[in-house]
């Protein structure tokens, strides 16, 4: 592994350390505290006062980290853009809740206009200016590229927004979506590695960040990302996804964000039409597993294996 690989893990890893101690006083002096839904999860009302918004240490830390390194790697630009863009979003988001005491944040018109904004800008780079083919890498195939031609565009959108959200949804539990994209994060390393794509120092950088955070936001989180760390997180997987031309693979290695995007609108769905009738006990489905008796430190921990075995099957696709 050579230091291009190694270093801006260890940078990332040490901006997200030192921040921490700094910023989590900051935000709880500025009240960004969480609060949890009453009707939800008992055991999570201990949560509330909990300070949100830590996305701002991860976003830093792969910010100044990946600035280090963008002279040299161009094509970092695109994934850094997508992942500040919806981290901006994100914090907007948050801040609207959580400072202007706003119940809902962004209305989900504002948000979804704002987030196909971000998503038509990404393709329209990507196509343009990073001259990124469309064309789909698909899994065990022996490098048979899928190109489907205009349709490809809209594709690009539907997998962007909905790894984006899908991500969002993941962050319920402490140290879940942080474990879980850590895993995402150093499979896309590998892969970037591998391929020499050109794009390595900010999935290197990203993961230092979420490891530096996951020691403040493991069982007892002492900080949350919040909105402005998971939708990041979303813009950076779906982001690094697209310029390796692997957006297929986002099926497999972030199968979770999948599971907990769809447990969320088959419960809506299925309540709205049966009039009131629940399949799961409560969606996103991590809730649904901790009212079934599991610890949330339990479903942390399987879901980050499930990730890991996902991601080892991936690199076999490749």
């Amino acid at each position: 592994m050579s230091s291009h690989v190694v270093i801006p893990v260890l940078i990332s890893f040490a901006i997200s350390l030192v921040l921490g101690p700094v910023v989590i006083p900051f935000l709880r002096k500025l009240k960004m505290k969480q609060t949890e839904r009453t009707d939800g999860v008992q055991s999570h009302l201990k949560k509330a006062g909990t300070p949100t918004m830590g996305g701002i240490i991860i976003l830093i830390s792969v910010i100044v980290t990946s600035l280090l390194y963008v002279r040299d790697y161009p094509k970092i630009i695109p994934v850094l853009f997508l992942t500040v863009a919806f981290g901006l979003i994100g914090f907007l988001d948050d801040y609207l809740k959580v400072v202007l005491k706003r119940s809902d944040g962004l209305m989900p018109m504002q948000k979804m206009a704002l987030q196909i904004v971000v998503t038509a800008i990404f393709a329209f780079y990507l196509v343009r200016v990073a001259n990124i083919p469309l064309t789909m890498l698909v899994p065990f195939s022996d490098g048979y590229y899928w190109d489907i031609g205009w349709l490809a565009i809209p594709i690009l959108f539907f997998a962007v927004i909905g790894t984006v959200n899908g991500t969002n949804f993941t962050d319920g539990l402490d140290g879940l979506a942080s474990s879980v994209t850590v895993l995402v994060a150093t499979f896309f390393t590998v892969v970037a590695v591998g391929t020499a794509s050109g794009i390595e120092p900010v999935t290197c950088a990203v993961v230092g960040a979420l490891l530096g955070f996951l020691l403040f936001n493991v069982y007892p989180a002492s900080v949350f990302m919040g909105d402005t760390g998971s939708l990041a997180l979303g813009g950076f997987v779906a982001g690094t996804a697209y310029m390796l031309q692997m957006p297929l693979f986002i099926i497999i290695v972030g199968f979770i964000y999948l599971a907990e995007v769809a447990s969320v609108i088959i419960q809506v769905t299925y309540f709205k039409k049966t009039g009131g009738r629940r399949i799961f006990k409560m969606a996103p489905i991590h809730h649904h597993f901790e009212l079934c008796g599991w610890s949330e430190t339990r479903v942390v921990a399987v879901f980050s294996i499930i990730t890991a075995l996902l991601c080892l099957i991936a690199l076999m696709g490749v």
